[in-house]
């Protein structure tokens, strides 16, 4: 009888989740129920899957609403139903078409008017609800005719009272007003919640036909759901025969490519491999796949074949990945294997500046009907929860700051503030509104509408409804089409060391630089600056302490800096026992067979995996549980912990003493956050030494490229240091050398028109491509008449040095400027046939203060170029001891004078503390800890220059200075403003630093980890 439920997939509207939705039902003993959310099918699987479980028939449907207004009730009499609903709202979302108001093309669904949205006919299939609190409306005659086609309307919104209250919060976040100003249109009715069925049966009791009408409705729904059954696209081909055998040819020839002496280790896996895809019906993922990056390859874009994929040697040949499987002992079965009942799961990387056009490929080529992004649910998270409540209720902006901005226990404590951390409690893990899922797109056999409604975010590739766990739940995998920056810079360099030096890289044969001597140097002392993935504070400390001096180093190194391994202590420990071979004892022969390579240390996700199969003696079912927490996809504990009482049984079993079972078990739970396959950190050692085998050899080109992706870990300051550390001479923007991005004529850089923040876009554009068609600019006079512009955006120009190629000083091409434009529209500018002669002026020659440039610089990129900022401090001291002699001054107290780049923030019990990242007067790098006790009394204060005292802690070759005072030093006054003092100084708080932010512990020392050293009995 309850033909109209919402839960809070219904957006900022309904109150109940699925799951308390279906609990509550259960306590009624309801033995029907429709689940009918506002415009989404989000829930209808999980609400499907519980229903099935408590013996309750679900009905689905769609509450059908336009700008608030209900339309009608949508229940699908059977699956075809559903689709011809998605399709009703798909077409009204992706495409704008208009829902019919009434009379819907809906065959296979029954529809349910409102009193207020009666149509002039009523179709067969369609019907009218009428609600308790409106029989009394059927003495009417229009009303009473109508009878025959009547059901009851008993809606379900919200539990209880307080929920109410939560809903109306709900309604005035939705319309961004005021609780206090809803109007009864803008909010349920108070009665919308579940009643005694017997009770409400009893109130319809004088019209046995809206009773048998409703009865007539829950009979006649039946929406069943196979589950079990894949959904994704069956074949690439025409048939599975097919699929497989192009499969097999595609494979056999990437086997005489990439193994052209004939190892057969190599064939022999092939052929394994292939019986087991074949077996599972695989072949048109893995082709689906081939064909995107055949488009790539076509397109000359790069692309990183990732994740546990890499661990085929099938997508090795076929060229979806660059990892060969059997130099790093890759085994197939983490990828997939005959107990797998998912399909496998490729990561393809590439370029942010490319990823769209494959996007657009992949719709366009598997059709808009079967291709759609998945969806995912925005929650509403603390911050956004308070604020939110908190103007719903009226808060002026400063109580909104701080109730978002500070912690619980600091707010004050009246009536409004506990109401809002009341209802912002309740509404925590709710739903907000829905986006698009960051990479993941789905591919269907059948049109993706009959599964769910579409939506169009911003972006504008549609999504489905529900996120990538529904998604995988009802048989849809998803491809993972990703995008970063670290292969634009890669690409980009290539191209650049093609057009400027003539030189052809092939950045494609990954032999190029796992055995280069110069690049094995960089690494192992972290330098590393720009490199993908391997360029943070953290990751080059790393590489330090390791001495990472090969490849497998580094694809180790790039799962253990994950907080699995990390936050663990096994990081540290993997550390020790590399620098240390000869101090431990493997704690057991299993940990010595099966993780040798590693030092008996669980790095990767197969190491658990391994250890909970051997030492555990589980199952594979039970690993393939492991294998799925240990893959984000069951992050938390919970998915270990169902294994955990079998593990213990079995250590039983086998024999192994309670304590060493405790022990395996403690360093199994601890991966139960992120950490890698090792094929997936293999994939990112492979794009890291392409990043540094041109680093290495094509610094200046490759730091330009870094500059023009938008960077990475730093800001576009630190590459532009790292350019100058290169051998580059960086030069500020020019109208005649420069483009819209940085760009490098021998070791001169010039820095793009982008990187001045107030030039307009489209004027920075305008300035390369008019140049390109007509010429450089001849004097100030001829870019005026060429170049659109008003007298500001000249003056930022003249400020920053664009027309220094007219060997005038910036006061007279300020004045010669204000002549030129004086009157004239900016946009009236054209070239005249016959140029009239250039007017000279005369103007005194004025004495410039040499530092006035460099504070020119900061306020219009946001750091200097023709000085350092060390130039520009008042002192001429420069510090004790430099960078690269830190290691020298172990337990030691330096002073040192350094410049900022970035710091990140590590909450602990005590406090907030920061790790430092700094460059000394040489332009060298090292690292600083700041804890709370210091921070305290020498805080940090902005970006600069800072004198520092501290004592060097060095671990494992990489030294960090434990700050004990700091005090940041003040620069020169600004030249520019010699007559007020005070804007004298504010030039130089623009200097910027990079903050992060982070949420771990920090990780733990050497003694709190406990791990054992010697041999366990």
């Amino acid at each position: 009888m309850f033909l109209n439920c919402h839960s809070y997939h219904s957006l900022r509207y309904g109150t109940i989740s699925i799951e308390d939705l279906v609990r509550k039902a259960v306590d009624l003993n309801i033995r029907t129920l429709a689940l009918t959310d506002i415009n989404t099918v989000t829930g209808i699987y999980d609400f499907y899957k519980l229903c099935e479980e408590n013996c309750i028939k679900p009905i689905v449907g769609v509450d059908v609403r336009v700008e608030n207004e209900q339309y009608y009730i949508c229940l699908a009499r059977n699956a075809i139903g559903i689709a011809e609903t998605n399709l009703l709202l798909t077409d009204h979302n992706c495409e704008g078409i208009e829902i019919p108001k009434t009379n819907p093309s809906l065959e296979n669904t029954f529809v349910i008017y409102p009193l207020e949205n009666i149509p002039e006919c009523l179709l067969e299939h369609e019907f009218i609800g009428i609600r308790e609190d409106e029989l009394n409306l059927l003495i009417r005659p229009d009303l009473k005719k109508l009878i025959d086609k009547m059901v009851i309307l008993h809606p379900v919104t919200f539990n209880g009272i307080e929920e109410y209250e939560l809903h109306k919060i709900l309604r005035a976040i939705d319309g961004n007003t005021l609780i206090s100003k809803l109007t009864e249109n803008d909010h349920c009715q108070s009665t919308e919640i579940f009643v005694d069925k017997k009770k409400l049966l009893s109130a319809y009791k004088l019209y046995p036909q809206i009773i048998e009408n409703t009865k007539y409705l829950v009979n006649s729904c039946s929406f069943d759901f196979d589950f079990s059954t894949p959904k994704n696209k069956k074949h690439f081909t025409d048939s599975r025969e097919n699929d497989f055998k192009l499969l097999k040819e595609l494979a056999y020839a990437g086997l005489e490519r990439r193994y052209p002496d004939g190892d057969p280790d190599a064939k022999a896996r092939v052929e394994k491999e292939l019986g087991v895809i074949d077996q599972l019906n695989f072949c048109g993922y893995f082709l689906i796949t081939w064909d995107i990056i055949q488009y790539s390859n076509r397109m000359g874009f790069m692309h990183v074949g990732r994740g546990s994929g890499a661990n085929s040697i099938v997508s090795y040949c076929i060229g979806i990945t660059d990892i060969c499987p059997l130099e790093l002992d890759l085994y197939f079965e983490r990828f997939l294997n005959l107990n797998r009942k998912t399909p496998p799961d490729f990561d393809i990387d590439w370029s942010w500046q490319t990823r769209d056009t494959i996007l657009e490929y992949i719709f366009q080529k598997y059709g808009k009907d079967h291709v759609a992004f998945c969806g995912t649910n925005v929650e509403f998270k603390y911050r956004s929860i308070f604020r939110e409540v908190g103007k719903a209720f009226g808060l002026p902006k400063e109580e909104l700051d701080i109730l978002a901005g500070r912690p619980m226990d600091q707010h004050d404590n009246n009536s409004v503030f506990r109401a809002v951390h009341h209802y912002g409690k309740m509404l925590e893990k709710y739903p907000n509104q829905r986006s698009m899922h960051s990479c993941g797109i789905l591919i269907s056999e059948e049109p993706v509408t009959n599964y769910s409604a579409l939506e169009m975010p911003p972006k504008g590739f549609p999504i489905v409804q529900f996120d990538m766990h529904t998604a995988e739940a009802i048989g849809l995998e998803k491809f993972d089409i990703l995008s970063q920056r670290g292969l634009g810079t890669i690409k980009d360099t290539v191209d650049l060391i093609k057009e400027k030096r003539g030189i052809t890289v092939d950045i494609k044969d990954t032999t190029l630089s796992k055995n280069e001597a110069r690049c094995n140097e960089f690494l192992s002392i972290g330098k590393t600056i720009g490199c993908f993935y391997i360029e943070s504070p953290a990751m080059r400390g790393l590489l330090r302490r390791l001495k990472c001096e090969n490849y497998k180093v580094l694809v180790a190194a790039s799962s253990i800096i994950r907080p699995g391994v990390a936050q663990s202590g096994m990081m540290r420990e993997y550390i020790f026992r590399h620098n240390n071979p000869d101090k431990f004892e493997y704690f057991h022969d299993v940990f010595e067979k099966e993780l040798g390579e590693t030092y008996g240390i669980m790095v990767y996700q197969e190491d658990v995996i391994k250890i909970a199969l051997h030492f555990g003696g589980l199952s594979a079912p039970d690993g393939d549980v492991l294998r799925r927490a240990m893959s984000g996809k069951g992050r938390s504990l919970s998915a270990l912990q169902k294994v955990k009482d079998h593990f213990f049984e079995s250590c039983k079993e086998l024999g192994h003493p309670e304590q060493l079972s405790k022990e395996v078990y403690r360093q199994i739970e601890s991966f139960a956050g992120y950490s890698f396959c090792k094929a997936h950190s293999a994939s990112y050692a492979v794009e890291s030494y392409q990043s540094l085998y041109l680093k290495v050899y094509y610094p200046i080109e490759f730091m330009v490229c870094a500059i023009n992706n938008g960077g990475g870990f730093y800001r576009t300051e630190v590459y532009v240091h790292e350019a100058k550390m290169s051998g580059a001479t960086i030069n500020n923007p020019c109208v005649n050398l420069s483009e819209l991005q940085t760009t490098v004529y021998g070791t001169d850089v010039y820095l793009g028109l982008m990187h001045i923040e107030k030039l307009e876009g489209k004027i920075a554009q305008m300035i390369p491509e008019e140049r390109k068609n007509n010429g450089d600019y001849t004097s100030l006079e001829n870019f005026v008449k060429r170049i659109p512009i008003g007298i500001e955006t000249m003056q930022i120009l003249i400020f920053i040095g664009a027309f220094r190629f007219t060997g005038k000083q910036k006061h007279e091409l300020l004045i010669e400027a204000r002549f030129l434009m004086a009157g004239n529209r900016p946009d009236n500018r054209q070239l005249t046939l016959l140029e009239e002669p250039k007017k000279e002026y005369q103007l005194p020659n004025i004495q410039r203060d040499p530092f006035e440039d460099a504070f020119d610089e900061i306020e219009i990129l946001g750091f200097p170029v023709s000085f350092s900022p060390f130039d520009l401090l008042q002192t001429r001291y420069r510090g004790t001891v430099m960078a690269k002699d830190l290691t020298k001054f172990h337990k030691r107290q330096v002073k040192m004078l350094a410049y900022l780049i970035s710091r990140k923030h590590v909450p602990t019990k005590r406090g907030a503390m920061f790790f430092g990242t700094w460059i000394d007067a040489e332009g060298e790098y090292f690292d600083t800890a700041h804890f709370p006790n210091c921070l305290e009394e020498y805080p940090f204060q902005g970006g600069g220059c800072y004198l520092l005292l501290g004592k060097v802690e060095v671990d494992f070759h990489f030294p960090t200075i434990t700050i004990h005072k700091m005090a940041k030093m003040p620069f020169i006054p600004d030249p520019r403003y010699s007559m007020d003092q005070y804007r004298s100084l504010e030039t130089a708080r623009l200097l910027q630093e990079d903050v992060s932010m982070t949420q771990r512990k920090p990780y733990p020392q050497e003694q709190e980890i406990g791990l054992p050293r010697q041999k366990m009995k």
